[in-house]
């Protein structure tokens, strides 16, 4: 099975030059999603003194010609921190640093898409909107075969995966717990985690968060997955489709509730915003992965636990539908609903941003309103 060069260095040696001590600096670790909108990118800088908050941070910069982000003719681009989380791998007085990408221009890059839904988030402050994304990925060795897999053939068919303990059902938990606690270290609001129906795929999940905090949480979730990955030698892939045949896809299902769907009653909010999404499918299809539909069209057949991506449907329970409200909030009367659509390489920013608009900004049409001007 192939794994990375890297991963077979001594780590005993490195451990030698880890522990020691950094006096009062500390080491930031900035990071940034790249011009293809899925890629992660990172590169560390050295502080006076520990960052408390966010302002204590300064702006950077990089060659946004090496990221598919700008020409090599003017290709400063500038990093804003946006979030800041303790680093699990360097540790403390350490931090990761998500940031926002600006154009030499001082405008959002095309694929930080941060700005405009932390914009969106602010206007709907009052509603409290809570989301929660449940992550699915899977594991490949250094040659893009999904780890564990014979190298000349296909485990056994899908069934006894899904949540499955032991050596034939279980493949690379020690990534998972790795990761899973990496990220509780880090701050990171991860709040569960699974093997899923495909062996050497996994899930975990992220939330409740509320507004802009989702798409930041999840995205260091990811990075840190990436770098965990690396560590052991093995590949992290978000691709929706990964394995084409009678394999489960991978998604980000992404349950969400204002305030008024959580209290007393809220099953009749939860209905009304369904019936806002019915009118706007492609839209929302459009925006639920980085290339507008098309990496989703592999997953969302009608089969493997997907909707069709060609039409709407919602139910009680139907892990079939394109919104499913869960069992226990259509008993309650109130609660959340999940969406099903979003793929696995989705950018958590404008899946929210998309839901808010339609379900509490009450948007209609195949474009979204532009509540700048």
């Amino acid at each position: 099975m192939a794994t990375s060069a890297s991963s077979k260095l001594n780590k005993a040696v490195k451990q030698q030059y880890m522990n020691l001590p950094q006096g009062d600096k500390a080491q930031a670790m900035y990071i940034w999603i790249d011009g293809s909108g899925e890629g992660l990118r990172c590169k560390t800088r050295t502080l006076d003194s520990e960052p408390k908050t966010i302002e204590d941070l300064p702006e950077w910069n990089f060659d946004g010609s090496s990221t598919y982000q700008s020409e090599g003719s003017n290709s400063d681009m500038f990093l804003i921190p946006a979030a800041m989380f303790r680093d699990p791998f360097r540790k403390d007085p350490n931090k990761l640093v998500l940031c926002e990408v600006l154009k030499y221009n001082r405008k959002p890059a095309e694929t930080n898409l941060r700005q405009t839904c932390k914009q969106i988030m602010s206007m709907v402050e009052n509603n409290h909107p809570w989301f929660g994304m449940e992550q699915e990925y899977t594991l490949l060795s250094t040659d893009g075969h999904p780890f564990g897999w014979p190298s000349n053939g296909f485990p056994g068919p899908q069934g006894p995966y899904y949540c499955g303990v032991g050596a034939d059902k279980a493949y690379g938990r020690d990534i998972v717990e790795a990761h899973y606690r990496a990220c509780l270290y880090a701050g990171v609001d991860i709040c569960g985690t699974n093997a899923e129906v495909m062996p050497a795929q996994w899930e975990f999940q992220v939330g409740p968060c509320e507004g802009i905090n989702m798409g930041d949480h999840l995205w260091v979730a990811r990075f840190i997955l990436h770098r965990v990955c690396e560590d052991f030698g093995v590949v992290v892939s978000f691709d929706p489709k990964p394995i084409s045949g009678n394999w489960n896809g991978a998604g980000c299902h992404t349950n969400f509730s204002t305030k008024e769907m959580r209290e007393d009653g809220g099953l009749k909010i939860i209905e009304e915003s369904i019936e806002r999404l019915a009118k706007r499918h492609r839209y929302h299809i459009r925006a639920y992965d980085p290339k507008g539909g098309l990496d989703n069209a592999r997953r969302l057949t009608g089969h493997h636990e997907t909707s069709s991506i060609d039409e709407f449907s919602a139910g009680v329970a139907n892990r079939g539908a394109s919104i499913r409200i869960p069992r226990s909030v259509g008993q309650d009367k109130k609660g959340y609903f999940e969406d099903r659509r979003p793929s696995a390489n989705c950018d958590p920013y404008i899946v929210t941003e998309a839901l808010v608009r339609t379900c509490l900004l009450k948007e209609e049409g195949e474009e979204p309103t532009d509540h700048s001007k």
